[in-house]
Order: structure tokens, then C-alpha cells, then sequence
């Protein structure tokens, strides 16, 4: 039986498809500039967003629920002799026992939570281990109709070629939402082509999204006990728009006596 798990259990497949993302990582650390101490990088993956701010000299935890992904994040770590500290733990039940001034959660990662019980638990925990004033940023699939249409048949993706083999992965997604649950089901197949684009292997992973929509989102996060101070419809600060394909929220811990 397919679940969200397969999706992660493979890093190295994982690292082929989105390591060249890097469009987060000059806001990230731009906004780690202003921070001091140990900065908390949740959902961490294989360190794509997190290696990079230890190179740049921060303070780093990386969390994630997966442990293929985080014995390769400490691998690539350990090759570029940088110190991150990586923890096994689920997200919404967060026991780190320190405080951070900037924790982030990228990659779309806020979507695994499915329920209203796990979105309110996961910001429950950010809220407790960032201090007063704290930083905290979320970056989610803006839910555009493009982006919640679904489709009948497997739709192509995209293709890569694998740097040791020389085979070729086309990427192939078959999806369909659920409006009620605002929950989009994906399959998500990999047909590997040797040099003579023969297909010699068929991979197939499961993954379900929650899609949370911006006026929602903002009553999620108040509601949570943070303040709200930018909101972006990319990593180049763009304006929030109809026409936008992320939401970027940048969020403050709201201090004792401070009005929500």
C-alpha cells in the first residue's frame, strides 16, 4: 500500500528532482542576517535549505520525520565538515528543548499536515520553542485553479538525467482534489530510459497536499499567536496576487503584551 512516506524514502531520487530549487535560499538568508543563535530548520529533508545557512556561518537543527532523508542531509553535511545537528522527530510534536530566534518551514512542507489537528499542533510547537519577537517564516503552493485542477489521466511533469547512470527519469503526475478536505491526491511515476530511451523501470509514489487558502491562512496564524508583518507571492517579494504560484508569510511571536 502506497502512503506519504514512499515519496522520502529514496533521498537520492529526491536530491535529483529538487536540489537545483533555490530560489528560497537568498531570502532565508537574508532574513538569518538579522538573527542570533541556533536557527531551526523544520522538515528539513536532505539540508537543501539548511546546508546553506551553515555555510553562511548560522547556527542550525534540522527536523524531519524521515530518516533516509536526514542520513543524507548528515552525510552532505559531513562532506562539507559543517556542523547541523540533526534530529528525528514529527514536526507537530516538536521536544528540542532550546528557543530560536528564526525558525522556517520551505519546500511546501507545511502542506504534509492534512488535518486541522495538525496544523494547529505544528504551530503550536513553532510558537513554544520561538522566543518572544521571534521569527517565523512559511512558505506553501499558492492554490490557484491551475494548481487544483485535476486531471483524468497522467499528465508529464518533467525530465532529468541521472549524473552516475546517464538514464533519463521522465516525471509523470496523475492528481485529483478534494474540495470537502481541500486535500490534493497525487501519483507521481518515474519511467527510467536507458541510452536507447527504453523504459526499463517504473517507479510509483503516493502523496497527498493540503491546499490552505490566504485568508485562512492568516486567521491560522493570529490565531496561533503570530503577527503577521509581510506576505509574498514568491521569494522575490512579490506582491500576493491572483496570479501568484507561492504564499510566503514572514511572521513575528507575538510579545505578552502585544494586541493581536
Amino acid at each position: 500500500m502506497l502512503t506519504n512516506l514512499d515519496e522520502y524514502n529514496n533521498p537520492l531520487l529526491y536530491d535529483d528532482e529538487n536540489e537545483q530549487y533555490t530560489e528560497d535560499i537568498a531570502f532565508l538568508l537574508t532574513e538569518a542576517a538579522k538573527e542570533s543563535g541556533i536557527i531551526l530548520d523544520l522538515a528539513c529533508g536532505t539540508g537543501r535549505a539548511t546546508i546553506p545557512l551553515a555555510k553562511a556561518g548560522h547556527s542550525l537543527i534540522g527536523v524531519d520525520i524521515h530518516p533516509p532523508m536526514l542520513q543524507e542531509a548528515q552525510k552532505k553535511a559531513e562532506a562539507l565538515k559543517l556542523s547541523v545537528k540533526w534530529v528525528e522527530q514529527n514536526c507537530t510534536k516538536l521536544d528540542l528543548k532550546v528557543k530560536s530566534d528564526f525558525i522556517y518551514i520551505v519546500g511546501n512542507s507545511f502542506q504534509h499536515f492534512l488535518t486541522n489537528e495538525e496544523q494547529h499542533a505544528f504551530l503550536r510547537s513553532v510558537h513554544t520553542h520561538l522566543n518572544e519577537g521571534g521569527t517565523f517564516i512559511v512558505g506553501i503552493r499558492f492554490p490557484s485553479i491551475e494548481e487544483l485542477t485535476s486531471t483524468d489521466a497522467e499528465e508529464y511533469w518533467k525530465s532529468y538525467q541521472d549524473s552516475d547512470t546517464g538514464y533519463t527519469t521522465d516525471v509523470y503526475i496523475n492528481s485529483h482534489y478534494d474540495a470537502i478536505k481541500q486535500i490534493q491526491h497525487n501519483l507521481t511515476t518515474r519511467k527510467i530510459r536507458d541510452y536507447d530511451k527504453t523504459i526499463i523501470k517504473e517507479i510509483t509514489t503516493k502523496i497527498d497536499l493540503r491546499y490552505t487558502f490566504p485568508q485562512e491562512m492568516a486567521h491560522l496564524l493570529t490565531r496561533s499567536g503570530f503577527m503577521i508583518t509581510s506576505v509574498y507571492g514568491d521569494w522575490k517579494k512579490s506582491a500576493l496576487t491572483n496570479q501568484s504560484t507561492q504564499m510566503i508569510y514572514v511572521c513575528k511571536k507575538q510579545r505578552v503584551n502585544s494586541t493581536p
